[in-house]
């Protein structure tokens, strides 16, 4: 198997990953085709799959932020069952985040992301694909060591109209297994930054980054 990093969606794996993508995320969770041309060029960005037989079989879009010592990992997609493709694309996007933050100087305080609450998001059949189920994903995610920040989560939807996602809570993997909050006003300077490339935010986002603001830590509860 190959881990392959995408910078182009002239690149016929883009297209393979976007339907995949299509296939296994609601539609408010993806983003439109073209609209992909800016964010792959950006090296501050990585978009890598899985590349099995010369198909796509797992994708992974993650990215590190020096200034605040954080990640991100923005989605993980296991398109096929009896690879060990959520193995291979972990350690490959551990391995690259630590030498990207090594160029830095630096050791990673954590990794976000956004996790499916499987009783929120039940209308959800995830490409039928049972590695993608929310309820084995979030216990998988668990195990990794990601826990739930203790707040009421929305996020914009992607379609950039200006609807409000709350099937997800916002978590965060952190380097010390010892850590019990992480720093809200941090929270909310990463969603601000993650965020800014959508216009249309619903009230409910702006109203949680405020409440944010006002915070001075969020604690880490078990997912």
């Amino acid at each position: 198997m190959q881990f392959v990093r995408i910078t182009s969606i002239d690149d016929p794996l883009f297209a393979k990953m976007h339907a995949m993508m299509q296939r296994v995320f609601p539609a408010d969770e993806v983003l439109e085709f073209p609209k992909w041309a800016d964010p792959l060029k950006d090296d501050g960005l990585r978009v890598c799959v899985a590349v099995h037989e010369g198909e796509v079989v797992g994708a992974t879009e993650y990215r590190y932020y020096p200034d605040m010592n954080v990640a991100m990992t923005d989605f993980t997609i296991v398109g096929k069952e009896g690879l060990s493709i959520g193995r291979f694309l972990y350690l490959n996007r551990k391995a690259d985040l630590e030498r990207w933050a090594r160029r830095h100087g630096k050791t990673p305080l954590g990794m976000f992301a956004e996790i499916y609450d499987p009783y929120r998001a039940k209308a959800h059949a995830f490409g039928g694909i049972k590695p993608m189920d929310p309820y084995v994903r979030r216990e998988v995610l668990s195990h990794l060591g990601y826990r739930r920040l203790d707040f009421a989560y929305v996020h914009p939807s992607w379609t950039n109209t200006g609807g409000a996602v709350s099937e997800l809570d916002l978590c965060f993997l952190p380097t010390d297994e010892g850590m019990l909050s992480l720093s809200a006003v941090l929270i909310a300077s990463f969603l601000t930054g993650y965020y800014s490339v959508l216009a249309n935010k619903p009230a409910a986002w702006h109203e949680m980054i405020e409440l944010l603001q006002r915070e001075q830590q969020i604690a880490l509860k078990s997912l």
